[in-house]
Order: C-alpha cells, then sequence, then structure tokens
C-alpha cells in the first residue's frame, strides 16, 4: 500500500492513477482544501484529513510500506506575503509526517520538491549539485524538508527520492489543473478563449531573458508522474536527488502565443510589475535521471502540452465544480 499525501491535487492525482495503473494498492491522504474529489482514481482509498492532526496521520499509516508526498502550499508570490504559514505548513507539517512514519516503521519516500531550491540560478540549464539559495519562502520551506529528509537518512536509515521539478503543465483527459485561485500561467492564459477573463497579467518585461519575460520549464504532469513512480521503485541505501524538467525552457511570452495558435483566440495580454522573488530564468538539465534510471519526458513540445491542457479546460471550464 502507498500513502499519497495530497493525492487529490493536481500532479499527485495522476501519481495515484499510474501507481495504481501499477498494480500498487493507493491510499490517499487529502484535507481537500486544495484537492478535489472528482480527480481521484477508482480503486483508491481517500482518508480525508490533514497532516496537521497526528492521530489522522498515523492511522493512515497503517499497513503503508512507502510515502509519496505531494501536500504542501505552492505559491511563491503567497510564501512572501505570509512566510510563516509555508514555514508551518510545508516544513512543519512534513516533520509530523516523519515522526508518524518512524513511530510505524515506514522507511521509503518519494517527496515532491520544487526547482524554487535554486533560487536565481548562475546558469540554466540547472544542474542538482549547484548552489541552493531560494528566493522565496516557498522554495525555503522545500529547501528545509530536503534537510530534514538527508537527517533522517542519516539517523534513521529513511530511503528517499527529492525531486525538484519545474512548471508542472498540461492534462490527462481524466484530470487536470484546476486552483482556486488560479495563478499559474498556462490555466490563466487558457481562462481568455474560455471567456473565464479578458486578459492575461505578464508581470515584469526587463528580465534578462532574450524577450524581457520570465524564462521556465514546462513539464507535462504524466511526465512527471512516471518520474515519481520510477523513482518509488529505485529507492535503496542512496538518496535520489533529482531535476525533473525538459531542458528547454519557454517565455511568458512564448507560452501565450502559443496557446494563441493552439486556442484560434487573440488573447490579449498587459504588461505588469514585477512580482517579488521571481527569478528570471529555470530551466532543468535532467540527465542525471536520465542517465541513471532511462527517464525521458515524452511531451517535451510546448504546443502538445498547451493543446493537452486545452482539451481538458473546454470540457472543464470551471474545473473539477458542476
Amino acid at each position: 500500500m502507498i500513502l499519497v499525501t495530497g493525492g487529490a491535487g493536481y500532479v499527485g492525482s495522476v501519481v495515484a492513477d499510474q501507481l495504481l495503473r501499477a498494480g500498487h494498492g493507493v491510499r490517499v491522504l487529502d484535507n481537500l482544501s486544495k484537492g478535489h474529489r472528482e480527480a481521484l482514481p477508482a480503486g483508491c482509498e481517500l482518508v480525508v484529513g490533514d497532516l496537521a492532526h497526528g492521530a489522522v496521520v498515523d492511522a493512515a499509516l497503517d499497513g503503508v510500506d512507502a510515502v509519496m508526498h505531494f501536500a504542501a502550499l505552492i505559491e511563491a508570490g503567497e510564501s512572501m506575503r505570509v512566510p510563516e504559514v509555508y514555514f508551518r505548513c510545508n516544513a512543519g507539517h512534513t516533520m509530523g509526517l516523519l515522526e508518524a512514519m518512524l513511530r510505524r516503521g515506514v522507511r521509503r519516500l518519494v517527496f515532491s520538491s520544487t526547482a524554487a531550491l535554486y533560487g536565481d540560478p548562475p546558469r540554466v540549464p540547472i544542474e542538482e549539485d549547484d548552489p541552493l539559495q531560494p528566493t522565496n519562502a516557498y522554495g525555503e520551506s522545500k529547501l528545509m524538508v530536503e534537510r530534514m529528509l538527508s537527517w533522517h537518512h542519516r539517523v534513521h536509515g529513511l530511503s528517499y527520492a527529492s525531486l525538484r521539478y519545474f512548471n508542472a503543465a498540461g492534462a490527462t483527459p481524466e484530470r487536470g489543473e484546476a486552483h482556486e485561485p488560479e495563478s499559474h500561467l498556462i490555466p490563466l492564459v487558457l481562462q481568455v478563449p474560455l471567456g473565464l477573463r479578458d486578459r492575461v497579467s505578464i508581470y515584469g518585461t526587463d528580465y534578462e531573458t532574450p524577450d524581457g519575460t520570465c524564462v521556465r520549464d514546462y513539464i507535462h504532469v504524466s511526465d512527471l508522474a512516471s518520474a515519481h513512480v520510477l523513482c518509488l521503485g529505485a529507492l535503496g541505501d542512496r538518496p535520489l536527488i533529482y531535476n525533473l524538467g525538459n531542458g528547454r525552457g519557454f517565455s511568458v511570452r512564448e507560452v501565450i502565443e502559443t496557446a494563441r495558435r493552439v486556442t484560434g483566440h487573440a488573447i490579449p495580454a498587459v504588461e505588469a510589475a514585477r512580482r517579488p522573488g521571481d527569478p528570471a530564468a529555470l530551466v532543468a538539465s535532467s540527465s542525471r535521471i536520465q542517465s541513471d534510471l532511462g527517464w525521458t519526458p515524452r511531451h517535451g513540445e510546448l504546443e502538445s502540452i498547451i493543446a493537452s491542457a486545452w482539451e481538458w479546460h473546454r470540457g472543464h471550464p470551471r474545473g473539477y465544480q458542476a
């Protein structure tokens, strides 16, 4: 049995589905504050509860062999307004999860980390051994977790993988990106042709990038999920620290222009000031996981990623809401 924390969320639900397809038993622990019951695949067990409640976590670990940990707050901008909330939720609640795992004798964990650990990197593509210097509290909270995992490995023999990824994007036919409020670029852009907003904002046009807008490495959610499942099977005596990404970066303007082609809609855009804590470029080198485990993204083209998201959003214009 695999426990998937945050398994009703965007990435977690796709991982839960792939785990089931691979023959694993799956139990999801989710408080449904951000996740969606409708995103859960048939055949998984749902425990509605919060990582803050130790008794709930302890019970959810009954009969569990490994944990896939996705439950977290993820908005970098918000983390710069209320950092204390991010440290409590992302770091503090993970500490409670680790303590419960120790009590239950569960010694395997795959952690959904972030590229925000690298802050504003001195080079791209980023390698796993590059400096870890977050520029926002979200990234710092995830770095705190990685340090906790390292110490639990040394002291308690925790076998773990930490997967640092960039902008999850795209959709499967059954599951897509639906946050409330929405803050991620691709679904925000697609809300314009859906008639849910009049225009999209470009935050910052004076970055040191080819067109002045932020550059990010977008990776399809199915590719992310397959890497998590692959790492679960590869857990062993040494920690697995991997970047996940396409190795290619796309600017905000490129994303908007690609969405215009995919949707056939003009998608008006307006320029706005930079947001605090946004690095100019985040592009991953995933050569290490490709060399070690043979993982390769199957959906590398931005147009195909956006097309899959557009197909899902057209069928779910208000997310999982009826």
